[in-house]
């Protein structure tokens, strides 16, 4: 063996003590977190067990997590009372609460209406912008074919006087030639 195999050896076991230690660390923090009623998300599991959130997300380590999260879901944990609460304060708690809830749940559907009617004058703005534009494009458009119609008519009505010039001559060219077939035909 070489000189620096031991040394190797010796980190290799090194290391695997100390993920060791870490994955004993989240299993304690998810026990601890069970019996206290914590909720266990795989960021608090992390930080109660003092590792990074890559570990909590490794196999094995991960699957504990989501089984230690479906036995909380299943098993509700009612947190253990308060010193110095009635039934009374608890009821007035509760009604505030539902109170604030109330009132959130209808400015936030007031933020949903406010956004709705400004998206929709933006998309209204847009179309307007745009319909307008396009508008814009085929007016110039249809000017250009109409100037460029002109141009050919113009053209198509010169081309018509032209032919009809050397159809004139191309009938004038085949009288004189037929009279000059004759000429010389009886000369």
């Amino acid at each position: 063996m070489t000189r620096g195999a031991p040394a190797a050896e010796a980190m290799i076991a090194a290391r695997r003590r100390d993920s060791h230690e870490r994955r004993a660390r989240v299993t304690e923090a998810i026990e601890a977190m069970l019996a206290d009623g914590t909720p266990i998300t795989f960021t608090a599991v992390a930080r109660q067990a003092r590792v990074s959130t890559w570990l909590v997300h490794a196999d094995g380590v991960r699957e504990a997590i989501e089984q230690a999260r479906d036995r909380q879901r299943a098993e509700p944990v009612t947190p253990p009372p308060v010193r110095g609460t009635t039934q009374a304060s608890l009821h007035t708690d509760l009604a505030l609460a539902r109170d604030e809830i109330k009132r959130l749940r209808a400015h936030v559907e007031e933020l949903r209406g406010k956004l709705r009617r400004a998206l929709g004058d933006q998309l209204d703005n847009l179309t307007k912008t745009d319909l307008i534009a396009r508008v814009d494009e085929l007016v110039d458009h249809n000017t250009r074919l109409l100037v460029e119609t002109h141009q050919l008519r113009g053209s198509n009505e010169l081309l018509t006087t032209t032919v009809a010039a050397l159809e004139d001559d191309l009938a004038a060219a085949r009288t004189s030639l037929r009279r000059m077939i004759r000429a010389e035909n009886r000369a």
